[in-house]
């Protein structure tokens, strides 16, 4: 019998740690959360401070009962489940359902499962953070409140079976609220007129003003007109684009000369290591991973020694991390790709964890080709890879180039842009994706033109636009704004999409969120009747609460208590 026993949560996890540890400890899992609120009632004491009646989960009694057998044998008992809030609040339990105290028993986290992070842990345990527990219990029980007293008003007051919750609700009312912009959004029409001047390399120039003033040419008539007074009277023969969308294009010769050219340098710097919300963010835009397939991956990577802990809010890396990649860096792309004292980033959220680390590789030595994994796995791992190496890489040197063309009888300005990336930097690894699918991305290559030169235009072609609705959310433009209103936490993002899909408020058409019919019922009858709950900064300010709970700043039951007073007056009222 070994003589030190070692609870996780998952037998993933407990395998790759097991790798590490010698014949001395035994590592078991919890697999996952073992005891809960009752399912069948609130399972809240109210009037005693809101006291929570948790119990064993059915289907964990027998893994319970094992565990505690082991923990009757071991000279001594390790907690090593997750280093966050709910992996504090699991440790908790664990001890409570074990029969130990929580206090004496010994805590180790750590960041990444290598070998040097568990044997540093083992030398450096903690006790059990009850702050940390406290925060998680009262999220908890906040939640179980709110869904169990606002859920019965709906099925009394609009349909049966309906539910609510905290971050759920407000997470909805955000997609009716766009839905709602999208339906009363009238488009726009307006047209853009170019020509393609005659070059060895071709180019094309854009009117942007006439007479001073930018040009603004609404409707087809509009382009008429502009044609006639440049001397084409022939009629203009109209085609339709792959959205529909007017243009035409006609055999027009005139001599634009050069009046001006503008050529600004700026850098671009590579984005900040990944978080979780900004891992879902770019999975989506650059994979098409749903958040719950990102995180399930990810949470794969990290059981088994690939990353570091995958719910984090914070862009650091460490001293170790950062020499890493610098040092593969240089290898890979020359000393002058690499920034030469590390490149550190700050986390705008007020409330990250700045001694925790970014999502990024453990061994970050080691290329997505050289560690075996496939498939959608090793997708996943190269994004994090790229992103983090990419991080230490040095900006990208940008010059964008500006020609001011006019022609020889015309008080008109026409322009071309274009970019020339002068140094590659973090670019020639890793370039961002962007949530904008209306941005026109293609950069222009232009040539040298010297000032004063005449060119001679081939033809003018003409462009009808319409002025688009803003776009439904994706599950990861989503997760960005819930992220920017302070709603939720990183290992609430999945959950909460996941659940508004499963309760039948919204369905995923083409990667888009769309709320059904009831979501608008529900959302109009929430707003109305429980307006401070629905309040986008009442949500944030309620995480913010917690957060003050997990540093030791706020007692959770008065925490409760503030909150449940006008709360429970609103639900009878709404009765």
């Amino acid at each position: 019998m070994a003589k030190n026993l070692v609870i996780v949560e998952s037998p993933a996890k407990g395998k790759t740690i097991e790798k590490f540890l010698g014949k001395d400890y035994r590592v078991e899992a919890s697999f996952g959360h073992i005891r809960d609120l009752p399912k069948k009632n609130m399972g809240v004491d109210i009037g005693a401070g809101f006291l929570p009646e948790y119990e064993i989960s059915p289907d964990k009694k027998k893994r319970v009962a094992e565990l505690k057998k082991l923990a009757k044998t071991a000279e001594k008992v390790w907690i090593a489940t997750d280093e966050d809030r709910e992996g504090e609040a699991i440790g908790w339990h664990l001890c409570q359902a074990l029969g130990l105290d929580d206090q004496a028993v010994d805590r180790i986290v750590f960041h990444e499962i290598t070998k040097t992070a568990i044997e540093k842990a083992i030398e450096h345990p903690r006790k059990i953070f009850i702050d940390l527990v406290n925060a998680q219990q009262s999220r908890r029980i906040l939640d179980r409140i709110v869904g169990y007293e606002v859920s019965p008003v709906l099925w009394k007051k609009v349909q049966p079976g309906l539910s609510a919750g905290r971050v759920q609700s407000v997470a909805v009312k955000l997609l009716v609220e766009r839905e709602r912009e999208i339906r009363a959004f009238v488009p726009e029409e307006s047209w853009k007129i170019s020509a393609n001047l005659a070059h060895k390399i071709p180019f094309s120039i854009e009117l942007t003003k006439i007479d001073g003033k930018k040009i603004a040419f609404k409707n087809f008539e509009n382009i008429q007109n502009f044609c006639q007074k440049h001397g084409i009277f022939a009629e203009i023969a109209t085609t339709k684009d792959k959205k529909g969308n007017l243009q035409f294009s006609l055999n027009h010769s005139e001599n634009f000369q050069l009046q001006k050219t503008e050529k600004k340098s700026s850098k671009r710097l590579p984005g900040a290591p990944f978080t979780t919300s900004t891992l879902q963010q770019e999975a989506s835009r650059k994979l098409g991973y749903g958040v719950k397939t990102t995180m399930d991956i990810a949470q794969r990577l990290y059981q088994n020694g690939y990353i570091t802990y995958m719910r984090t809010d914070s862009v650091n890396l460490s001293d170790l991390a950062i020499n890493t990649a610098r040092t593969f860096i240089e290898k890979e792309f020359g000393a002058e790709y690499s920034m030469p004292n590390g490149r550190r980033f700050k986390t705008k959220q007020a409330s990250a964890q700045e001694a925790h680390e970014a999502i990024r590789p453990t061994y970050i030595e080691k290329t997505p080709d050289s560690i075996g994994l496939d498939g959608m796995e090793l997708r996943l791992y190269k994004l994090i890879w790229e992103r983090t190496v990419a991080s230490q890489m040095k900006e990208a040197d940008i010059e964008t180039t500006t020609y001011y063309f006019s022609p020889e009888n015309f008080d008109e300005n026409w322009i071309a842009k274009g970019e020339v990336i002068k140094f590659p930097g973090f670019m020639k690894l890793y370039i961002e994706a962007t949530d904008d699918e209306n941005e026109e991305n293609e950069t222009k290559k232009l040539p040298e033109i010297a000032e004063q030169s005449i060119l001679q235009s081939e033809n003018f072609f003409g462009q009808q636009k319409f002025s688009l609705p803003p776009a439904r959310y994706t599950e990861a433009s989503l997760v960005k704004k819930l992220e920017s209103e302070g709603i939720g936490r990183p290992s609430t993002y999945a959950p909460t999409i996941q659940t508004i899909q499963d309760r039948g408020y919204v369905v995923l058409e083409s990667k888009k969120l769309v709320p059904l019919d009831i979501a608008f019922v529900v959302t109009d009858y929430l707003e109305k009747e429980f307006s401070q709950m629905m309040q986008y900064s009442f949500t944030a300010e309620v995480e913010g609460q917690f957060d003050e709970i997990a540093h030791g700043k706020l007692g959770w039951q008065k925490m409760l208590s503030d909150f449940y007073n006008p709360f429970h007056e609103a639900v009878n009222e709404a009765m």
